[in-house]
């Protein structure tokens, strides 16, 4: 079996079995919740590796390993910056979310949380915040999308837009059948493959590097010292604003609709402690290996120096490049290399398929239901959310069909806008009472419209206020989101019901067959649960 066909069986395999498991969850998805939100049925092991897969994409094992290549570990500091944003995601957000999702009239999305929380009764803040996740979600899919091209175009030679097809094909047909629960298990295999490759590749590499790690740092044509400094970005000395844009990709977080459904859909606090503990050894054990792949790919593939030799692949191949190196012409596995390497397609899929399904809640249950049909069906609701699936996979497949797109620049721009229009939010809405819908609406509008104007408009001698100081517009977009809710909020009136009611809960023993959740706010039933949770006004 030649070493393509090989890799060709590896990949086929991964692809039947995703397809397989969307196939599957159809069975199990008969309503708009159980697309959108699997009915708040997630385990701690599958939220947390669906949680931190979806995060993750083609970016952790291609763009930042690409990044520390060419610049050295100074490009570490967005991994440090990730790495704590996690945490306090987990550990501060999480809770307080899933709980008040439930008490905000079981709330299925993150436009409908902030629409119930601020008693919204136009639908605007439902309606803007919709629009800034389609707007944006459309570039963060479209980078995931550009990263499947082009790992099928590096590895088989395929047209890139040949492979960008395929890799699209394959996550929409999966996303399309079994929704959110299809996307979080699939997620989940697709997490536990990217943390095997990332595991094994850096190691078996490091054990055929021969020679002075050192020295052939500096044959690759860099200064080993400054390479392997934290101080230093490429060859000048890395600065404070560089330092603190890296950083600021934690920020984002908070306010990321992929990730935070995860938390609004966990079963109950039990598996959502241990979720957390999931996520946080998985992302901290992943990003130090991603960048130790950067830097270990410099010395490995000696004598070619990606994106600088002659016919050489881009930078961002890194991680492919290493893995063809080793099961291919170091140890004779070709198989086993197709696997690791579906592990960048896993990478890729696992956000692709949760930015899909964002986008299909916002449009189908937010705009469509909520705003112009409140008397749709839950089959109408689900149809509209599987064509709406479709759509937003073609509009994105558009968007990634240059082949030159860099795939940090599109996740970069995306990550930012959504983290200045809704982290600040999420944090005032879940613990400053005093916040206001007029507040609300101002920190969405500000944060979003910070981020474009600061990326795109030329402001300063001709130049993008990004390009002229170098500061990543997260920071920016954060702190006058922030700023316009505090100051909007003060200045209007305070809101009759001062914050969110708060929970009393106690558990009642009854069989499995018969318990239930119920709202006492919404006087429904919301969903089957192994606790008996009473959530009441005091």
């Amino acid at each position: 079996m030649s070493t393509t066909t090989a890799i060709l069986c590896a990949f086929g395999v991964y692809l039947l079995l995703m397809i397989g498991i969307g196939v599957w969850c159809m069975k199990k998805t008969t309503g708009a919740d159980d697309y959108f939100l699997g009915g708040r049925g997630l385990s701690g092991p599958v939220a947390a590796l669906s949680a931190q897969a979806s995060d993750m994409s083609g970016w952790l094992l291609m763009g930042l390993p690409g990044s520390v290549y060419a610049l050295g570990t100074g490009q570490a500091w967005i991994a440090v910056g990730l790495g704590l944003g996690t945490i306090a995601n987990w550990l501060i957000i999480a809770k307080p979310l899933r709980a008040y999702t439930i008490v905000a009239n079981n709330s299925m999305t993150l436009p409908e949380f902030f629409g119930n929380r601020y008693h919204d009764k136009k639908k605007i803040l439902l309606g803007i915040s919709s629009v800034i996740i389609v707007v944006f979600f459309l570039v963060y899919t479209a980078s995931a999308l550009a990263s499947g091209g082009k790992l099928f175009n590096t590895v088989f030679g395929i047209d890139y837009h040949v492979a960008l097809f395929i890799g699209a094909a394959v996550i929409l047909i999966y996303t399309f059948m079994g929704g959110f629960l299809a996307v979080c298990t699939t997620d989940f295999v697709q997490g536990t493959l990217m943390l095997i490759a990332l595991l094994v590749v850096p190691i078996v590499a490091w054990g055929f590097v021969s020679g002075d790690f050192s020295a052939l740092l500096t044959q690759s044509g860099v200064n080993s010292e400054h390479y392997m400094s934290l101080m230093y970005n490429g060859d000048h000395p890395i600065t404070p604003i560089e330092i603190i844009s890296n950083l600021a990709w934690g920020l984002g977080y908070c306010g990321m609709p992929h990730i935070l459904v995860r938390f609004m859909a966990i079963k109950n606090e039990k598996e959502l402690r241990k979720s957390s503990v999931i996520a946080i050894v998985w992302v901290i054990i992943s990003l130090t290996l991603a960048v130790a792949i950067g830097v270990i790919g410099r010395a490995y593939l000696l004598p070619a120096i990606l994106g600088e030799t002659a016919g050489a692949p881009s930078a961002e191949s890194v991680f492919i490049q290493m893995i063809q190196e080793t099961f291919t012409n170091k140890i004779n596995l070709p198989f086993i290399g197709g696997i690791f390497i579906c592990g960048i397609l896993a990478a890729i899929m696992s956000t692709a398929d949760s930015q899909l399904l964002v986008c299909s809640s916002s449009v189908s249950a937010d705009i469509y239901q909520d705003i112009f049909k409140p008397e749709a069906t839950d089959k109408e609701v689900l149809n509209v959310g599987r064509i709406t699936t479709i759509v937003v996979a073609a509009l994105a497949f558009i968007i990634a069909w240059n082949p030159n797109s860099s795939v940090m620049a599109l996740v970069s721009d995306a990550w930012a806008g959504l983290g200045s229009a809704f982290g600040p939010l999420v944090v005032m809405s879940l613990f400053w009472k005093r916040t206001n819908l007029p507040g609300a609406i101002a920190g969405l509008l500000s944060g979003a419209l910070t981020v474009i104007i600061w990326d795109y408009i030329p402001l300063i001698g001709g130049q993008t206020p990004y390009v002229a100081t170098g500061l990543y517009s997260l920071v920016v977009g954060f702190i006058i989101s922030l700023l316009f809710i505090i100051v909007v909020s003060l200045i209007t009136k305070a809101p009759e019901e001062v914050g969110l009611p708060s929970c009393i809960t106690f558990t009642v023993k009854m069989s499995p067959s018969s318990f239930r959740t119920y709202n006492s706010i919404s006087r429904s039933v919301i969903y089957e649960f192994s606790e008996f949770t009473f959530s009441v006004t005091t």
